[in-house]
């Protein structure tokens, strides 16, 4: 009961962790990655799919992607995706493949990234602490339950532990967010 309760609390905290993780990588950093096109959809045989379903993304210099696509009648449809996402990159086609040149960050535009990234973090840890309110609320419920009673020393044991939880798991977020900041402010 206290330890299926603590492992879905971990579960759900270290969820939120990976939540946070994949925030950051969808922020630009002036470097290329993938992860920045993932969200970009594509209008194309009549349906809308992710531009990773359509074509191969591939990272051939530090500032540059190369979109190849794996039908060429998909160039155009790739191109306006592009265009319509919140990338801010102007594709360069030439027939058979879409280059994005990822233009480095000037210091204004790294320091509003840096407040997104701030603000991602401070979702993921409410997320985090918010499943510890859950839990300590669920541990009340055991207390105060007639069938399945836990003493009093269990419940303060157990919300120990998810307090010890949330640190952990809220010096990661911590983690990952000055990670972040330094591989933005490199130049």
């Amino acid at each position: 009961m206290i330890p299926d309760l603590l492992k879905d609390a971990d579960d759900k905290m270290r969820k939120a962790v990976e939540s946070a993780r994949h925030e950051f990588t969808l922020i630009r950093t002036g470097r290329a990655t993938p992860e920045i096109l993932e969200h970009v959809k594509v209008d194309i045989y009549g349906t809308t799919m992710r531009l990773n379903e359509v074509a191969a993304i591939s990272v051939p210099e530090p500032r540059q992607l190369l979109i190849t696509p794996f039908d060429r009648n998909a160039i155009a449809p790739i191109e306006k995706g592009i265009q319509k996402s919140d990338v801010n990159i102007t594709p360069n086609s030439d027939g058979t493949s879409i280059r994005l040149n990822i233009p480095p960050l000037n210091e204004e535009r790294r320091r509003e990234l840096i407040k997104q990234v701030h603000i991602k973090a401070e979702h993921g840890r409410v997320s985090v602490r918010t499943v510890r309110q859950d839990a300590m609320k669920h541990l009340q419920t055991l207390r105060k339950d007639k069938e399945s009673p836990i003493s009093e020393n269990d419940e303060k044991r157990a919300q120990e532990q998810v307090q010890k939880m949330v640190e952990k798991h809220i010096a990661e977020i911590d983690a990952l967010t000055k990670a972040k900041e330094i591989d933005m402010m490199e130049v």
